[in-house]
């Protein structure tokens, strides 16, 4: 037996599955904790909200043309453009992750499913952080 089939053979495709939105929580919160710690106390205010598909407005706003455009994104305003005190009715800062997108986007790459959710969440910290899209695309040619 070659070794693509010894691989495929200790994987029972018939019961595998799909994460469920609370396994994508936990590989979210896995992502967030190796994470070093002075990063993460930035992120403390921070709520992290997985759901299958962006809404419906949010698609519209960004002019998204599918419901899978959308891996995640950050809500609320960036540390640099907060003020010393919180504004009275401000929503919190929120990262969304976005299940199904995210899954579909692992479907077509090669990379593992636990790599493209850590990108996708240190992705919107960084606009958390107040970096736009072409700052964090910059730094990460920089690391190469």
């Amino acid at each position: 037996m070659d070794a693509a089939v010894a691989r495929t053979a200790q994987i029972d495709w018939d019961r595998a599955k799909a994460p469920s939105l609370e396994a994508f929580e936990d590989l979210a919160q896995a992502a967030f904790d190796r994470l070093p710690q002075a990063f993460r106390a930035l992120c403390a205010d921070v709520i992290f909200n997985v759901t299958e598909f962006p809404e419906d407005d949010v698609l519209k706003e960004l002019e998204a043309e599918s419901p899978f455009d959308l891996l995640g994104l950050f809500t609320g305003v960036g540390l640099p453009q907060q003020g010393y005190a919180p504004q009275t009715g401000q929503m919190p800062n929120t990262i969304h992750l976005y299940r199904r997108p995210i899954l579909d986007y692992w479907a077509e790459h090669d990379e593992s499913l636990g790599s493209i959710v850590s990108h996708v969440m240190i992705h919107e910290i960084g606009h958390h952080f107040g970096f736009s899209d072409e700052d964090m695309e910059a730094i990460e040619q920089a690391a190469g």
